[in-house]
């Protein structure tokens, strides 16, 4: 017997939302983002495994730059089950004070069920 679902994720929506949520930090909604297995790539972290160490990088970042206001300058869908956003954000690092501004490009990739299983982060 085939199967005759019709799959209608949008992951470019899917992406808006997860950024939504982190411009929000609200850490509650980006743990139910995230797969249990997720695996996160940042030029600042390194590679993260696992969505609780994930969300404690997200807390720690967010402890040192509280008031990050990001933009997406695009978004897209780039599969079925994958989107790509250019960003750009600025922050003030909370111990020196100091002021950033970075640019970058992320890649979400989702299961079947809608859950982010892997970010990867690039800044440019």
């Amino acid at each position: 017997m085939s199967d005759t679902r019709v799959f209608s994720f949008d992951p470019k929506a899917a992406l808006i939302a997860y950024h939504a949520a982190i411009q929000a930090q609200d850490f509650a909604a980006i743990a139910a983002m995230f797969h249990a297995d997720i695996a996160y790539e940042s030029p600042g972290v390194g590679t993260v495994t696992g969505r609780d160490a994930v969300i404690d990088s997200f807390r720690a970042y967010f402890t040192e730059y509280p008031d990050q206001q990001a933009v997406d300058d695009k978004v897209e869908r780039v599969a079925p089950l994958a989107a790509h956003a250019d960003w750009r954000l600025t922050a003030t690092k909370r111990s020196t004070g100091e002021r950033i501004a970075r640019a970058g490009e992320e890649a979400v990739f989702f299961d079947e069920d809608g859950l982010i299983v892997r970010v990867i982060v690039a800044d440019r």
